[in-house]
């Protein structure tokens, strides 16, 4: 009982650190979403929880900082596909660190896991816009998933350096 109380516990401080996190910086992509820092700790949430609880942790934070900034209309794809990425950089590292350092197992899964963000706001904007128009938005996404990937591995190194354990 304790412990899945405390799997709980940090699923929720993480969905919560997501969601403060991706609305601390918010700059208009140029279709009408918005890209942001949140997808370091998506990745963290993958690397770090098992499957389930980084999907709802990296889903549900990213979702409420969709309705918290006005995006509602994002919310239920950016549920899935936040979710999405902390699956792919969950069973990535796990399958990649077997072969490979740490580190190589990181930025392979967290490189995964960005172009499931990439091509999942696509299809989902190209829904919505035209898929002709959400090409605009991929250069964008794209430079949000490095950022988010070197972000999120510079804090997975400090927690592990400090022997933080999610």
């Amino acid at each position: 009982m304790k412990h899945t109380a405390q799997k709980i516990v940090m699923s929720a401080l993480l969905a919560a650190l997501v969601c403060v996190i991706t609305m601390s910086i918010k700059i208009p992509s140029p279709l009408k979403g918005y890209l942001n820092p949140g997808d370091c700790i998506v990745l963290l949430s993958g690397w770090f929880l098992s499957p389930v609880y980084g999907f709802l942790a990296a889903g549900i934070g990213s979702a409420t900082a969709d309705i918290f900034s006005g995006y509602v209309i994002y919310a239920p794809a950016t549920f899935i596909i936040k979710g999405l990425m902390a699956l792919v950089a969950n069973y990535g590292i796990r399958i990649i660190r077997k072969r490979f350092s740490f580190l190589t197992a990181e930025i392979l899964s967290g490189a995964a896991a960005e172009l499931v963000m990439i091509l999942g706001y696509y299809l989902f904007e190209g829904f919505l816009y035209g898929f002709i128009p959400s090409v605009a938005n991929i250069p964008a996404n794209a430079l949000q998933g490095v950022a988010g990937l070197v972000l999120g591995i510079i804090l997975a190194k400090i927690f592990e350096k400090n022997k933080i354990k999610l």
